[in-house]
């Protein structure tokens, strides 16, 4: 079962540079309420990779496009009410909805 994000994670991320990729990605996916046992399934990556982006850990190039393409959908389930998942089920549904995310 996925786990929610901690206190102290989400501090420390407001206080991150959000001109690195991987931190915007994790505040969207804080605000759109997706774990990141789902992100890592939505993006094609372990939950290790994205615990590492999430924090500004560094970010393969051939990994850009993905995350931007994930964001894009992310922020239009957002705009569409979609988004923000409100439990873990609709995340799952989300990151499982075919016409939504494809790899």
């Amino acid at each position: 079962m996925p786990r929610p994000y901690s206190d102290s994670f989400i501090l420390g991320l407001e206080k991150a540079d959000d001109s690195i990729l991987g931190i915007q990605l994790a505040k969207l996916c804080l605000k759109a309420n997706l774990p990141i046992k789902y992100v890592a399934e939505g993006i094609g990556t372990t939950r290790m990779t994205v615990h590492s982006w999430f924090r500004g850990g560094p970010m393969k190039y051939h990994n850009h496009q993905k995350v931007k393409k994930f964001m894009s959908q992310v922020e239009r389930g957002l705009a569409d009410g979609t988004l923000p998942a409100h439990d873990i089920a609709c995340a799952r549904v989300f990151i499982e909805s075919d016409n939504r995310l494809e790899k």
